[in-house]
């Protein structure tokens, strides 16, 4: 490459990878996204997140560490100081670094934290409140437990322009006056498709209710996690009948219909700039949706069905780069994502990481970086700080919240435990610290509606999987910094070493020392020089 490129990241909120119409679903609208997949890019097909929940996974696919490495595996607990990031690190190599505010990867807490992350933050907030639904749902409505909100009204101009049609046009215009000395870093985080699911027309009426996929339904499951038992008992939404399901999920492919809409028009922006065939592009989201799978709506945090794990992954490289389009079955987890930014811009990373560059299969989908991947989320019993959001009291989350069936599930210790999950092509094993463990043969029970843990006929099988994933937890169970620290102070030294050193010579050793000269060393340095023993009369 003559130059540098530039590094351009769609991030949507909460979309499962079968809202694409490229990845199966007969009722997706996302024809923009599916052009692009066949001809300028290759869609990881089999891409899975760390996380089911939005902060945990952007600071894992940020940083190429898996949320154990850290700690970040709650809402509230994001990148703090001291703690770099893919954008950290391309700033301090070059980058002009822009994001806009619904990045969810950065504490806030300290005044300027954001700031050693980007070279620019767009707060938005300028633009007038959109238009909300036709028909709003009250608090007692089944509808407004499952996060429905219907068809948005249009305003004068005949549109609803959101906060994320704000954010794209501030990210579109950032384009149009990129840096001539730098290559751009932009980082463009939506709302959409997260909840509530609601949007406008034409996307509204886009999708074909008759062409939407069976829902997998909970009276078809046996033993599911606690977690979902908990969440639907407190949805209650038992008496939501398949007509209104197939709305909220038409809705939902709605919303990831105007996404695609969007995502086009900043490709449209950067080919007008003449910026497109130097930049790598990547199209990734945190995690997916039940979307009434299961009999929920939303989301869970330590349940790991592929439609919360399985994420949409797309990546365009600079036009010079080797590139075999389309999609690929090849394996893949979002810390990759990190290692490949990383090796696009070329920029040596600031530590450890357990990302691998996705290269390969850019130029040959068909190569196999990975066997199996992995995703993890929940508590132990006694981790209460990890309930950021509590079922009551003054910081509690209402009962008048559409969140409220699920921040009280996770109230319950065995119902939020910690878990892992490992899943090859065939096989996905969950382990928990308390409560049920799944396994699930994904080639006969694609759905994952029966726990097959139990099953002696994948005894041997699950053990395997238990060994792997053991293994999996003691590589990556932390790194350590690059960077070290020192075991004596200067002071501690110069008391070892100053009955060795002629009075004549002290200027120079403690020059010596305050260059980082390291103690033993200084020690054999001086009994060679000036002869003698050390500070305490003992030979050394």
């Amino acid at each position: 490459m003559n130059k540098r490129p530039n590094i351009i990241i769609f991030n949507p909120d909460e979309m499962r990878a079968d809202a694409l119409g490229h990845l199966g679903n007969p009722a997706a609208h996302t024809p923009f996204l599916d052009g692009f997949a066949k001809s300028q890019a290759v869609s990881f097909a089999n891409a899975f997140c760390q996380n089911p929940v939005c902060v945990p996974s952007r600071c894992s696919f940020s940083t190429g560490l898996y949320p154990h490495v850290r700690g970040h595996r709650t809402m509230s607990y994001l990148l703090r100081e001291g703690e770099s990031s893919m954008f950290s690190e391309l700033k301090d190599a070059g980058y002009y670094v822009w994001m806009n505010a619904r990045n969810d990867l950065v504490a806030a807490g300290k005044p300027g934290a954001l700031m050693e992350h980007a070279s620019e933050i767009y707060y938005g907030g300028d633009a007038a409140p959109a238009p909300g639904p036709e028909k709003p749902a009250a608090p007692a409505d089944d509808s407004f437990r499952a996060h429905y909100g219907g068809k948005l009204l249009l305003d004068q101009d005949g549109r609803n322009y959101s906060s994320d049609d704000a954010d794209v046009d501030a990210a579109i215009e950032m384009i149009r006056r990129k840096p001539a000395d730098q290559p751009l870093c932009l980082f463009l985080g939506l709302i959409c498709p997260h909840p509530p699911y609601q949007v406008e027309e034409p996307y509204f009426s886009m999708i074909d209710r008759g062409l939407l996929p069976e829902r997998i339904l909970p009276q078809e499951c046996s033993g599911k996690s606690r977690i979902e038992e908990a969440i639907r008992h407190n949805q209650k939404l038992e008496g939501y009948s398949e007509e209104q399901w197939k709305e909220l999920r038409a809705v939902y492919l709605g919303m990831t219909a105007k996404v695609d809409a969007q995502f086009k028009k900043l490709c449209a922006a950067l080919k007008e700039a003449g910026e497109y065939d130097n930049s790598a592009i990547f199209f990734l989201s945190d995690h997916g949706d039940f979307t009434g799978d299961y009999g929920i709506s939303e989301k869970a945090q330590n349940t790991f069905e592929d439609c919360l794990t399985r994420v949409p992954l797309l990546i365009k490289p600079p036009a010079d780069y080797p590139l075999d389009p389309g999609i690929t079955n090849s394996l893949t987890e979002l810390v990759d994502f990190y290692a490949t930014v990383m090796e696009f811009a070329g920029v040596m990373p600031d530590h450890t990481h357990f990302g691998k560059p996705l290269q390969p299969v850019l130029s040959d989908r068909s190569k196999e970086l990975r066997h199996f991947v992995t995703c993890e989320g929940g508590r132990m019993p006694d981790e209460t700080h990890c309930d950021e959001f509590h079922a009551a009291g003054p910081r509690g989350t209402s009962p008048y919240s559409p969140y409220y069936p699920r921040h009280l599930a996770q109230t319950d210790a065995d119902a939020h435990a910690k878990g892992y999950m490992l899943r090859t092509r065939q096989y996905k094993l969950v382990s928990r610290v308390n409560g049920k463990d799944e396994f699930y043969d994904l080639l006969k029970d694609p759905g994952e509606r029966n726990n097959c843990a139990g099953d002696p006929e994948y005894a041997d099988i699950i053990k395997d999987l238990q060994h792997e994933q053991l293994l999996w937890l003691m590589r990556t169970a932390d790194i350590v910094p690059f960077d070290y620290d020192r075991r004596f102070s200067k002071e501690m030294i110069w008391a070892k070493v100053k009955n060795l050193v002629p009075p004549e010579h002290e200027d120079e050793i403690r020059k010596e020392i305050d260059d980082g000269v390291p103690m033993f060393s200084l020690i054999m340095s001086c009994r060679s020089r000036f002869g003698g023993k050390n500070a305490t009369g003992a030979e050394t």
